[in-house]
């Protein structure tokens, strides 16, 4: 992964932590030996050794007192207050550069109620120390998942006890650590002195003399549910979503607590691409990093794969809270035993050789380095912190951000309500936002190039004077428009008569200083709603002074040439009636992130009849709006956070930068990345369906009375999901036809082969009140309407889940069974002004 580097390139942050699982203290001086090694902040546990065995003996006396009175209702035992001998901390200047992390030998899933007691004391003993020494981050141990034959039943009680421990720290950052997926044998690895191993065979579903068995053996019991037998095993399946299933558990019952996060394991193989898609889009607050995840490179120094880059670049790359990186395991510091031992910082300065790629192992090479560690290398790094020196490097060399990354940093999952132009006037700046995007006006100005040729070639009539083509931007804004189409006048030779309306009080004074000073006067400017302009004036009738596209015009109130005049003098001329003719090429930019969600449809319905009957052309000619379920759960706890004081926030369609989130419907395209490995990974692409279309040109008048009914919408579409998923909102796109073979879309599907870069639009989210659970191999229904009353104009959507089961026995057809449905979510209290 090459990358140059260069001081103007903007570089990310990587915040870098060290962890050693045997580290019992970390003192002043360690701390301030790792930041010269250039390390961010250490880990340090909350408590020591001797709480770890006066909490051992504790629960074994309680055990034994169980095992000879096991009629006797005895209560749990309570862990006194923790002493001096019990923990390392104190409050300190140091205090912040610390990540606390709870005791990894509790069992907070354990089904022995005593274990699972025990553990819950340990936790909130901790957590409340912490939080009264000043740690502002705590990282928490992960939720076993595999006792016995229990497989994910102590969850909800996990959960459980995090959602009271958020009540006693207030203030505290917590992270729960996640391996990328559920892997029964690394979770089988207990911790020395682990409480787990206390818990009692009869809570294990075990026979009563509570034997422990290989991790390749299990019980079985006969057909009359007589002598219970041991038999070997298959050995257990990798479950690619059963810690993300246990997360989704925990973090639902906490209510998308803000102060919950997730610090990820990396593993030394990674997962299918659909795996860390959806670890993208949850809260991570670390990536833990170990020394397996590393391989050596031909020179013998440990470096990621490729796999391994991309997804740090990914997970690291364009965003304003990138998560931390905590290395683990990967040595102690260097140069603490000896203080007068001079260690250089790490600079991430590698040579060609130190940073090469090492070979990608295979899926079996990787899962023996789980098990066994990196392989020892016979060449020698002379590099006190390797694998620090090598994220300095990354960090370094990330590839450098897109246009649209540098225009939207920042704004990566910032919710903002969509423009509403027809009834506010917009502000200069926003305008300014709009018009630095060089695509747009660039596939306008080829468009309206093209129609003025087409018009030439084919031999069209033109409707202005002396064979000029009439042109008419509405909506003019600050004149973006304008000038491209004076611009293909120019380039193409062909004479146009250039009209542009706008309603905007404020804007139109700019326009009449442009066509002054940079158009030369060659645009005739109309202040005016669209929708009641009359159209062009014909050029034998002067154009009035003041003229707003209404007759007749403004009396001028400075105007007194007249006020002496006697009363015997002649009366005035009868003013003469303006003509009006009709517009050739119409051009507009009316378009919202939904395609018709700022109402260029009714807009357009107001000028279409002005447009010459026989040719005229309208750009945009076309445009299609289209939909995606998607995952989306720091978006979800914003609108939820939102909806405390505003109780339309989970009814209000958000134009918003998706980041963090995961297309739940997808299909797999072959990979177009340049990696060696030998091993073909396809690449999923989401499934973007087309909802409803509009498409202009020639029309004719609505009466007056007619209704706005002919632009509402329905669509009921299908997503078929592979895995299991929380669907949390629907993503909004549009893709829009300009003139034939010129087009702007939003749709990840083909934004880069239509329009490449192009930063106007952000999508729209429809997010859902109450997220909707969807098991694997499941189908989620869209419902979508556009809706009106003929004052505003406003979307309603819904999602249902649905299971495909085999039907009766021997029947063999599938049935659908709805398994949930979402409450309707409608934005009529907000919607668009007509």
């Amino acid at each position: 992964m090459e990358f140059a580097s260069s001081p103007d390139e903007y570089m990310p942050t990587f915040y870098i932590g060290q962890h050693e699982s045997d580290r019992t203290r970390v003192t002043p001086e360690l701390l301030r030996q790792a930041q010269d090694c250039n390390y961010d902040m250490l880990t340090t546990p909350i408590t020591t050794p001797h709480f770890h065995s006066r909490v051992l003996t504790l629960l074994s006396n309680h055990l034994n007192e169980l095992e000879l009175q096991p009629t006797r209702s005895i209560p749990a035992p309570v862990i006194p207050s923790l002493s001096p001998f019990d923990t390392p901390l104190a409050p300190g200047e140091t205090i912040s550069q610390l990540l606390a992390v709870v005791s990894p030998w509790i069992d907070l899933c354990s089904p022995d109620p005593a274990v699972y007691n025990i553990s819950r004391q340990v936790l909130e003993l901790e957590v409340a120390y912490a939080a009264f020494c000043g740690i502002g981050n705590i990282i928490l141990p992960s939720p076993k998942l595999h006792h016995g034959k229990l497989h994910g039943e102590g969850v909800t009680q996990y959960a459980y006890a995090v959602q009271e421990t958020l009540n006693i720290g207030h203030y505290i950052q917590m992270s729960i650590s996640l391996p990328m997926m559920d892997n029964p044998e690394q979770d089988s690895d207990e911790v020395v002195g682990s409480l787990a191993e206390r818990a009692r065979g009869k809570h294990l579903g075990l026979s009563e003399s509570g034997l422990q068995k290989n991790s390749m053996e299990e019980l079985e019991e006969n057909e009359d549910g007589g002598t219970v037998i041991f038999s070997r095993k298959k050995p257990a399946r990798f479950d690619f979503f059963g810690t993300w299933d246990a997360w989704n558990v925990i973090r639902t019952l906490c209510k998308y607590n803000n102060r919950l996060s997730v610090a990820l394991s990396i593993p030394s193989h990674l997962p299918p691409l659909s795996v860390s898609s959806r670890w993208h889009s949850e809260p991570l607050r670390l990536l833990s990093i170990s020394s397996k995840t590393f391989f050596k490179n031909p020179s013998g120094y440990p470096a990621f794969t490729h796999s391994h880059q991309a997804l740090l670049t990914r997970y690291m790359g364009g965003i304003r809270n990138p998560p931390w990186l905590l290395l683990y395991d990967v040595g102690p510091i260097p140069g603490f035993e000896n203080p007068e031992t001079i260690v250089s910082a790490a600079d991430g300065v590698l040579s060609p050789s130190e940073a090469a790629d090492p070979p990608s192992p295979t899926s079996a090479e990787a899962s023996q380095l789980e098990r066994k560690g990196s392989k020892k290398s016979t060449k020698t790094v002379n590099d006190p912190t390797p694998h620090l020196n090598y994220l300095r490097y990354l960090q370094s060399h990330q590839p450098p951000r897109t246009i649209l990354e540098r225009f939207g940093a920042g704004y990566q999952d910032y919710l903002q309500a969509p423009l509403q132009p027809l009834t506010d006037n917009l502000e200069s700046i926003t305008y300014e936002v709009f018009e630095k995007d060089p695509v747009k006006y660039d596939q306008y100005l080829t468009a309206i190039q093209q129609a003025l040729i087409d018009w030439r070639d084919q031999g069209k009539r033109a409707s202005g004077p002396n064979g000029r083509i009439v042109v008419a931007v509405v909506g003019a804004g600050r004149g973006p428009l304008v000038t491209r189409a004076l611009q293909a006048s120019d380039a193409t030779g062909i004479p146009i008569e250039m009209w542009a309306v706008e309603k905007n009080p404020n804007a139109f004074v700019l326009l009449q200083r442009h066509n002054e000073e940079t158009w030369a006067n060659r645009v005739n400017l109309v202040k005016s709603d669209m929708r009641s302009w009359k159209g062009p004036l014909q050029e034998n009738v002067p154009q009035p002074s003041g003229y707003t596209g209404h007759w007749p015009p403004p009396r001028n109130e400075d105007d007194t040439s007249n006020a002496n005049m006697t009363s015997e003098a002649a009366p005035p001329p009868e003013p003469q009636l303006p003509t009006h003719g009709p517009i050739d090429i119409l051009v507009s930019e009316l378009l919202g992130s939904f395609a018709d969600n700022e109402l260029s449809p009714e807009c357009l319905d107001g000028i279409l009849p002005l447009l010459n009957p026989t040719h005229g052309i309208s750009i945009p000619c076309s445009y299609s709006a289209y939909l995606t379920p998607i995952a989306a759960p720091k978006l979800h706890a914003d609108i939820a956070a939102r909806a405390l004081n505003d109780p339309e926030a989970p009814h209000t369609p958000y134009v918003v930068m998706l980041h963090a989130i995961d297309y739940l419907s997808t299909t797999s395209r072959p990979s177009t990345s340049r990696s060696t490995t030998s091993e073909s990974v396809p690449t999923p692409v989401p499934n973007v369906v087309e909802a409803w279309s509009f498409s202009h040109g020639p029309m004719n008048a609505l009466p007056t009375s007619s209704t706005n009914l002919h632009n509402t919408r329905h669509a009921r579409l299908t997503f078929n999901l592979r895995d299991r998923a929380v669907c949390h909102g629907l993503a909004g796109y549009f893709e829009a036809v300009l003139y034939p073979g010129v087009e702007l879309s939003t749709n990840p599907l083909n934004m880069e082969d239509k329009s490449p870069g192009m930063m106007s639009w952000f999508p729209i989210y429809f997010p859902l009140k109450n997220p909707l659970y969807a098991p694997d191999a499941s189908t989620l229904t869209v419902s979508i309407f556009r809706a009106t009353d003929n004052r505003k104009v406003w979307y309603e959507w819904m999602v249902e889940a649905w299971s495909n089961l085999i039907g009766g026995i021997g029947s063999g057809e599938k049935k659908r069974v709805r398994l949930g449905v979402s409450e309707v979510g409608s934005s009529k209290s907000g919607g668009c002004m007509m």
